[in-house]
């Protein structure tokens, strides 16, 4: 198939471009670099371009036509959305409105979204399938639930077929350590300890102790970006064979807590990494688990790296190989 992947050359868009090019799509990649790296892109055409300028977005899929255009590209720091909330409305909203435009006149068959477990706040109880009701309690949450909707909205009326993955906490590195995350003052809770195992970061804060879980502390479905970059593929096979459209939570439907992230950081390492006790960050949720019992069942999805310590390792690894890297000023 003939693939659009923007913000592909970005943390998961990179590993799924990765994974696009290894089963033999012919992929174009639509990224403004922001956050990306064009050493990532292993596959594929790199258009250096941002999705604000549709002049130029419309040209591209009018000579290329697509069968397919998986949507990565946004923002995705929660502290940022609330302190700059035009930023993610603008990215994440407006610019999806406008790619959805030019893929109504270029004639797109599948669109695959890029979304997020933000979407559903703070849910009750611990472990969330699709239909609970969307109550973000952030601008990031609610600039992703307005793209669903009008992704909703514009492929119901125009025949386009659509997939909404809801990812959980993206985590990992490809395990032969091509590419991992190197997404600058990174917030996810793996990366930044091994960025302190690494001697990157002095130390790290648990934010939040008096949680109603088993050791205090936040409980968080990690998935290994890997499995999630296949998640898509199989999104895209599903939409291919005519399944029916919808919202799919990728995790493995099983959490852990930030004290076990940090002691897995700690073994796999061997650095007895700091680990500092501070206030609970507001809207924080307890526990979110995926029930993603819907994805498997619609597209045969089958996870292959479903274990913490593949998850750290992959990425305590690849921390070590992008000081390199960044050493040698790539």
């Amino acid at each position: 198939m003939r693939i659009l992947v923007t913000g592909g050359a970005g943390y998961i868009g990179s590993h799924t471009v990765l994974a696009l090019g290894e089963a033999g799509h012919e992929i174009a990649i639509y990224d403004n670099l922001s956050t990306g790296h064009e050493w990532a892109v292993l596959h594929g055409e790199l258009i250096v371009a941002d999705l604000s300028d549709v002049s130029r977005l419309r040209g591209v899929m009018a000579e290329k036509r697509f069968d397919a255009v998986i949507h990565f590209a946004g923002s995705i720091v929660v502290p940022e959305s609330v302190t700059n909330p035009i930023k993610y409305y603008s990215n994440n909203t407006c610019n999806t409105l406008s790619l959805l435009r030019c893929c109504l006149d270029a004639g797109v068959k599948h669109f695959i979204f890029s979304s997020t477990a933000a979407v559903y706040g703070i849910p009750e109880g611990g472990c969330v399938t699709e239909d609970v009701a969307l109550q973000p309690i952030n601008p990031y949450g609610a600039s992703k639930m307005m793209s669903e909707r009008m992704i909703r909205d514009v492929c119901t009326v125009s025949g386009m077929r659509y997939c909404l993955l809801r990812y959980f906490n993206a985590s990992g590195a490809d395990p032969s350590g091509r590419i991992g995350q190197a997404t600058p003052d990174a917030t996810h809770l793996i990366k930044v300890a091994c960025e302190v195992a690494t001697a990157k970061r002095d130390k790290l804060t648990i934010f939040g102790t008096d949680y109603p879980t088993d050791d205090g502390t936040c409980v968080r479905d990690y998935i290994h970006v890997s499995d999630l970059a296949a998640a898509h593929l199989s999104a895209l096979s599903h939409l291919e064979k005519s399944g029916e459209s919808g919202a799919f939570n990728c995790g493995y439907g099983a959490g852990y807590s930030v004290r076990e992230v940090v002691e897995a950081v700690r073994k796999i390492s061997g650095v007895d990494i700091q680990a500092v006790e501070g206030a609970r960050r507001p809207g924080d949720p307890a526990m979110l688990v995926a029930d993603a019992g819907r994805i498997r069942a619609a597209t045969g999805w089958q996870p292959q790296h479903d274990s913490l310590e593949m998850i750290v390792r992959t990425a305590y690894e690849w921390e070590r190989k992008l000081s390199t890297f960044q050493q040698g000023g790539q």
